[in-house]
């Protein structure tokens, strides 16, 4: 089932909320599983059979997690009970997301002589797998607190979150679930979630959804495009991306805010930031969050214990000498970034991605540490023209990563790259003969015609840099754990009052008469 639905719209969202309410004060546990059962309805509206692979999977986290802290004190049972939990649980992600690409690519290479279809890939497992991942790994480092069975189904099962993240880390999350005032009805949980899920839904069904034909057009054969088509069609992705995504993060927070429980912030205007470091602390936060605790630290904890056991410097002194640098701040960077690029697919194309961005991190630290570390305080402060100027290159570098990230295959997306540097000419912009002898009028509609993805692309653009995000114009009022500043200006600032209700109905309205058909949002298919 999809938010962007009539049904979701019109008939499970309301009922589920209200028997969730009805029930709340009567018997909290009755409430819990009934957003359970909820839960798993709207996961198996796409196809029943993997509800049984989403109850499975909870079950054996479950049971390894219970095994885990039953031994604590004997480290080496947890460790082999971790690795046996962890181990089962990438042998799952690994058949459904990349055993038939491995094996059809070995048949490339002659090693094999069977081939097979893609194996059908049930939504949300990188989300649900990575969450209970870390629930393990945090069971045997002995910081999980709340351990009852129905709240750790509701924290892996609970739909605002279940198919696209955020990824949710069960300290902030499963308090919320035994918390009993979180059942009990708020008038502003449900005015401040509608508000937030209504501007999420105008961005995917307003803004991504329009401009996604054009991005669709350019990748489908980025080989006949030449320069302006194939930066367009960067853009107009890159777009698409954005409000898609975005979207769908505000969408997930609101929803989670009409049943009283608050995510992290998993989304703040990335294409704002003015290098790629903060780039990736605003883009797709939780699973920044996530690479970093699991993978990045202890890569980096390694290394600094290697360097220690050798005498060699670390810290701040260690990284600022060239091999310290590549061991202690690249290294970990390319492991963590290059199975980000896995994470979101198979395929090398998304490889490239994730050593593209790995490349980019490791630049953008070796600049902070051994250029700008070394400049006084004086001279380190950015001027408007800079900043503008460092959040257009970052910009330029998460484009070019995009091409692989959108692209059918590393051949396409270097088709793009072909086109966006001008490898298969310039198109003349010279529209004089389409609109000699025309009226000014319908000259007018030839030039707008022709200009039309210019001005969207424009428009999108003009969103992403120049106004505040959903959580800005929240405010104080935003859901999120981590709240971004207030919009600047006093009247985009939202408030409990008849004209931000207005706004909201004329908006959902919009919405509502644009839904001309569903359309999955893109990180479904990680």
């Amino acid at each position: 089932m999809l938010f962007n639905s009539y049904l979701f719209l019109l008939i499970f969202l309301p009922v589920t909320v209200a028997v969730y309410y009805a029930l709340g004060p009567l018997n909290v546990r009755l409430a819990a599983l009934w957003l359970c059962l909820t839960s798993l309805v709207f996961y198996g509206w796409w196809n029943p059979q993997f509800v049984a692979l989403l109850a499975g999977s909870i079950a054996f986290n479950y049971v390894i997690s219970l095994l885990i802290l039953h031994n604590t004190g004997r480290p080496k049972l947890q460790g082999l009970i971790v690795g046996l939990g962890v181990g089962a649980d990438l042998t799952l992600l690994f058949h459904y997301k990349y055993f038939a690409t491995l094996l059809n690519f070995l048949t490339d290479l002659g090693m094999t002589s069977t081939t097979m279809d893609d194996i059908i890939l049930p939504l949300g497992i990188s989300f649900f797998t990575f969450t209970q991942i870390g629930y393990l790994l945090d069971c045997r480092a002995g910081i999980v607190k709340e351990r009852s069975l129905l709240s750790y189904v509701l924290f892996v099962t609970f739909f605002p979150h279940l198919i696209a993240g955020p990824i949710l880390h069960h300290k902030e999350m499963m308090p919320q679930f035994a918390q009993s005032e979180n059942y009990r009805f708020k008038a502003e949980n449900l005015s401040v979630g509608a508000m937030l899920f209504v501007i999420g839904l105008a961005k995917k069904v307003l803004l991504a959804d329009g401009i996604a034909p054009y991005a669709d057009a350019g990748f489908a054969a980025p080989g006949e495009l030449m320069f302006w088509g194939s930066w367009g069609a960067s853009l107009c992705y890159a777009l698409q991306l954005y409000f898609d995504f975005s979207g769908y993060s505000d969408m997930a927070l609101g929803l989670a805010k009409m049943f009283g429980i608050r995510f992290p912030l998993n989304f703040n205007s990335p294409y704002k930031a003015t290098n790629i470091i903060e780039f990736w602390a605003r883009w797709h936060m939780t699973l920044t969050r996530y690479l970093t605790a699991y993978l990045y630290y202890p890569v980096a904890m390694a290394v600094s214990k290697w360097r220690t056991n050798r005498n060699l410097p670390v810290g701040s002194a260690g990284i600022s000498t060239a091999g310290g640098f590549i061991s202690s701040i690249a290294f970990p960077t390319l492991f963590t970034m290059t199975l980000a690029g896995v994470w979101h697919g198979a395929g090398f194309q998304f490889i490239v991605f994730g050593l593209l961005h790995a490349m980019y991190l490791s630049v953008n630290h070796a600049w902070r540490i051994f250029v700008v570390g070394r400049k006084p305080a004086s001279a380190r402060k950015a001027g408007p023209i800079k900043r503008a100027l460092c959040i257009l290159l970052t910009f330029v570098a998460v484009l070019v990563a995009q091409a692989f990230f959108r692209a059918h295959g590393v051949g396409d997306a270097m088709l793009l790259m072909q086109g966006m540097i001008g490898g298969r000419g310039m198109e003349s912009l010279d529209l004089s003969a389409h609109i000699s002898g025309l009226p000014i009028g319908d000259a007018w509609r030839v030039i707008v015609g022709h200009h039309m993805q210019l001005i969207y692309a424009v428009v999108l653009l003009g969103i992403a840099w120049f106004t505040p995000n959903a959580h800005q114009i929240l405010g104080r009022y935003s859901p999120a754990l981590f709240k971004p500043q207030e919009a600047p200006q006093a009247f985009m600032r939202w408030r409990p009052n008849t004209a931000w209700l207005i706004v909201m109905l004329a908006l959902l309205f919009l919405c509502l008469v644009n839904l001309h058909k569903e359309t999955r949002f893109l990180y479904f298919q990680f």
